[in-house]
Formats: C-alpha cells, sequence, structure tokens
C-alpha cells in the first residue's frame, strides 16, 4: 500500500479539502474587500509592497483596513498598533472556543493555527466541530479553510494593487454588505435551538446600539452580551431538564413503594 494510499493520508487529505469547500461562500464574499484594500493602499500612503507584506503577515482584513485610514491621516505607530490590537480583541473570544478542541496538538500546530484565526475560518471550522463528534483530525480542516482563505486574502490583495488604477472609487460600491449577507447564510442554518436564537438576536441588537462606540468596541460589548444570554438559557433549560428527570425518578419510586 502505497502512502497516498494510507487511511490517514486519505482522512487528513478529506479533512483539508473539506475546509477549503465549506470556506468558498466567505472566500467569494472577501474577494471584494482584498481587491479594494489593495487598491486604497498606495493613495493611503502604503506602498505597493507594503500593501502586499501586510497582507501576508498581518492577514487580517478588518485591521488592515484601520490601519490604512490611521495612516492616511498621519497617525503615529503606536496609534496604529494599538487601535488595531482593539479591534481584534474578537479573537479572544474566538480562541477560547477552540482552546479545549485543539488542546491535544503540538505547539507548532497551535502557533499556526492562531496565525489563520479568521472570522470566516472560525465560522467554517466551528460548523465543522458542530456536525461530527471525532475531531481528531479537525486541524487539518482548519488548515485547509486557513490557506483558502490566506491565498485568496494575498492574492487579491495583489489584484488590487496591480489594478488600482481601474477600480478608483470602489468605497462607495457597498461592499461591505456582501460579507454581512455571508455570514448570515452561513450561522442562521445552525441555530437550532432558544438560546442559540436568543444569544444571536441579542448581540445583534447590541451590535446596532453600540455601533457608534469608538474602535469598534461594541463587538465586544455585543458579542458579550450574546454570549451571556445564550449562556444562561442554556443553563436555565438544562437545570429544568435535570429537575425533570429527578421529579420523574421519585415519582417512579414512589409507585414503587
Amino acid at each position: 500500500m502505497s502512502s497516498s494510499d494510507h487511511p490517514q493520508v486519505a482522512g487528513r487529505r478529506h479533512e483539508f479539502v473539506a475546509g477549503a469547500k465549506a470556506t468558498i461562500p466567505l472566500i467569494v464574499g472577501a474577494i471584494p474587500f482584498g481587491i479594494l484594500f489593495g487598491t486604497l493602499a498606495e493613495p493611503s500612503g502604503l506602498s505597493a509592497l507594503g500593501a502586499l507584506a501586510m497582507s501576508l503577515i498581518v492577514f487580517a482584513g478588518a485591521s488592515q483596513f484601520i490601519a490604512l485610514g490611521l495612516l492616511a491621516a498621519g497617525a503615529a505607530l503606536p496609534v496604529i498598533v494599538a487601535t488595531t490590537l482593539v479591534v481584534n480583541l474578537r479573537h479572544l473570544l474566538y480562541a477560547a472556543n477552540l482552546v479545549p478542541k485543539v488542546r491535544h496538538l503540538p505547539q507548532r500546530w497551535r502557533m499556526l493555527m492562531a496565525f489563520g484565526l479568521t472570522d470566516e475560518t472560525f465560522a467554517a471550522v466551528s460548523n465543522r466541530y458542530l456536525q461530527q463528534q471525532d475531531t481528531s483530525q479537525a486541524h487539518w480542516f482548519y488548515l485547509g479553510s486557513f490557506l483558502a482563505m490566506y491565498g485568496n486574502w494575498v492574492l487579491c490583495t495583489a489584484l488590487g494593487v496591480g489594478l488600482g488604477e481601474l477600480f478608483p472609487d470602489m468605497t462607495s460600491w457597498g461592499l461591505d454588505f456582501a460579507m454581512s449577507v455571508t455570514f448570515i447564510g452561513m450561522v442562521v442554518p445552525y441555530l437550532r435551538n432558544t438560546p442559540m436564537w436568543a444569544a444571536v438576536i441579542v448581540a445583534g441588537a447590541m451590535a446596532i446600539a453600540t455601533a457608534t462606540m469608538p474602535h469598534k468596541l461594541g463587538l465586544m460589548v455585543a458579542a458579550l452580551s450574546g454570549i451571556a444570554v445564550g449562556l444562561s438559557l442554556h443553563l436555565l433549560k438544562q437545570r429544568g431538564a435535570d429537575n425533570g428527570e429527578v421529579e420523574a425518578v421519585e415519582t417512579v419510586e414512589e409507585a414503587r413503594g
């Protein structure tokens, strides 16, 4: 049996391809943003090489756009770094969710996964963990999702840099709507119970209510509010189920007595 026919190798390949496929809808939504970033880089004061380097090394769409805006406004480097750090605080929530699922992996894998942790990959990988009990090879799914998203982002940045003259006014096209619709389409099919729906509704309402908060801090407030409500309802539901089981056992015992 050749190494390519080994069941473990075939399983890894299957997971890798599945991860890339699961991310395709999000990749489609991200394409305009990657091109837009490339077209805005040089007018904002960032060289073409700097734009490519940022996408290769930073790989964080929202932070890159914010950095461009601050750079164009003449902000100091510490301000740019601090602002992008605040914007990316939501990744702490993602990481906290994934830690129990990747604790068994060696450090080199966890470092790679930390670099590749984006909104899109987290959405795809979260669904993978929800759908299947066996997660021993799920890090290959993660790798497929990450590399697909990473390659797309870098390629689109390069396209934007090279074709910037052809897209002088892309910021007025309303492209931000495409990514929002894509995420909604990915999330809604997995809302299976009342706590999940409550978490999403509360998070959405809080995101709207806190939209004017500086540095996108409203996203953190909305996320934490949704988690708090969803977890509270889940615990109440679980407690009710446990109480029901206890009452059923007591009823049976009384009937036997």
